[in-house]
């Protein structure tokens, strides 16, 4: 018989069992911050009905997307009508609409589950990641105080996870919308085109920039007095003055600086030290769908990772499933993504073993003793395996230095018939002879 390779699909993550371990204590402490915050689980099936799930895409996203197809619809020659959700945005208006009537508003979830695109798979990009999402969704309005209160959260999950320093950068579109409008650059297609090539200013040289604008109709002095109100760096009490200073009169600028100064004024309430947070003029978010407050987090000591949560303000989160007017505000972890370029910066490493307690098994005859001892050390919530095959000692120990067991009890038939369990710690090597009945207590003092 043919032996097949065995290989992971190419754009998806695999863990060692300790590695993945690390990766859940992630989700964990992820998933404590939001429900810290009084947020509430929600999740959606990995595929959605394809008209659906494709109704707010465009031709590029459609291009990377996963379509699901039975063998009987494959047999009968039909479309697929399901695919896989390639994000959590969508299946999200899809569920609010859906849901509506049976949902409190403001509506406050988070989801945290696996997403597939068809990308081509490369280094720190995947086909199948893990994104961390959070979102509150109100019926027809929703207070601009729930902006501050998003990275004020993001700034609990990255303290939580220990990655080191990090800035939450944060900006307004409406106050880049009405910049642009105050440059004669009306056009709602050539605002859309300018803004995306504004959030490209940290992967591309000034000059680039500048040439992107003007090939998008900016004339050369519109283009430089956009790099340079992009380009400017202050404190946010600062940022706040020269953008008042600017004397834009524009209704849509002046709401953008306003609401920016209410997120300003918001986080100091809540206690987030600016140390981790920075209005950045030219963070704009490339998606057409965001309308208002725009984030993107940055890892400090590895910017070049890129942004490793990003979201924002968004007027009208489902209004081709519903007439309801639905605003929200949001924010997501590509938390597949940070994994890997933590990894790669050596700040994540192998987390320590769920197994606690190995009861090695010295003689076949004591089979129910080591149970026993087993099943009570389980009753007083430690996690414990029972090792089920006799066999040297030294193997048994190979073995749980292997699978990182920090204890490991040891009774044979002389610790039998003294009444005690010889307690080994696999990391210092000392181990003590405790009495049978106190083996608990040693453990959980």
């Amino acid at each position: 018989m043919r032996i097949i390779t065995p290989r992971t699909p190419p754009g998806t993550m695999e863990l060692l069992p300790r590695r993945q371990v690390a990766f859940d204590r992630m989700v964990d402490r992820i998933r404590a911050a939001y429900e810290r915050f009084g947020f509430l689980p929600v999740a959606t099936p990995a595929f959605e009905v394809a008209d659906v799930l494709l109704s707010k895409s465009g031709g590029e996203t459609e291009k990377q997307v996963y379509f699901v197809q039975s063998t009987g619809s494959l047999e009968q020659g039909n479309a697929p009508d399901l695919a896989l959700r390639f994000d959590l945005t969508v299946p999200t208006a899809r569920y609010v609409a859906e849901h509506e009537h049976d949902l409190a508003f403001p509506f406050r979830r988070y989801q945290i589950q696996r997403v597939y695109r068809g990308e081509r798979a490369q280094k720190g990009r995947y086909r199948e990641f893990m994104q961390c999402d959070i979102d509150v969704i109100g019926r027809d309005s929703l207070s601009v105080d729930h902006d501050a209160e998003i990275p004020a959260l993001i700034h609990s999950v990255f303290t939580d996870l220990q990655v080191g320093p990090f800035e939450i950068n944060l900006n307004n579109r409406k106050v880049l919308k009405g910049f642009f409008a105050s440059l004669g650059v009306t056009d709602t297609e050539q605002q859309a085109a300018v803004l995306r090539t504004v959030d490209k200013l940290d992967k591309l040289s000034a000059e680039k920039v500048v040439s992107l604008l003007t090939e998008q109709g900016l004339d050369d002095a519109a283009a430089d007095a956009v790099l340079s109100f992009a380009s400017f760096r202050g404190d946010a009490q600062a940022t706040l003055a020269h953008l008042d200073g600017l004397g834009i009169d524009d209704p849509v600028f002046a709401e953008g600086v306003a609401e920016l100064r209410t997120v300003v004024e918001g986080l100091s309430d809540y206690g987030v030290p600016e140390a981790s947070w920075r209005i950045n003029l030219a963070i704009a978010r490339g998606l057409d769908y965001y309308t208002g407050t725009v984030y993107e987090t940055f890892l400090t000591d590895h910017r070049g990772i890129g942004s490793v949560c990003s979201g924002g303000r968004y007027d009208d989160l489902a209004s081709l499933y519903t007439k309801s007017r639905l605003p929200g505000v949001g924010i997501s972890i590509g938390l597949t993504r940070l994994f890997y370029a933590l990894e790669q910066a050596g700040i994540v490493t192998d987390g320590p073993s769920t197994v606690e307690v190995l009861v090695a098994h010295m003689d076949p005859a004591l089979k129910a003793e080591y149970l026993g001892l087993g099943r009570e050390l389980r009753e007083a919530g430690i996690n414990t395996e029972v090792h089920l095959e006799a066999s040297k000692m030294g193997k048994q120990l190979s073995y749980a230095d292997r699978v990182g067991v920090r204890t490991v009890l040891i009774m044979g038939a002389r610790e039998v018939a003294e009444g005690v369990v010889t307690v080994k710690d696999m990391a210092t090597g000392d181990q003590v002879a405790v009495p049978r009945t106190d083996v608990v207590g040693h453990l959980r003092p």
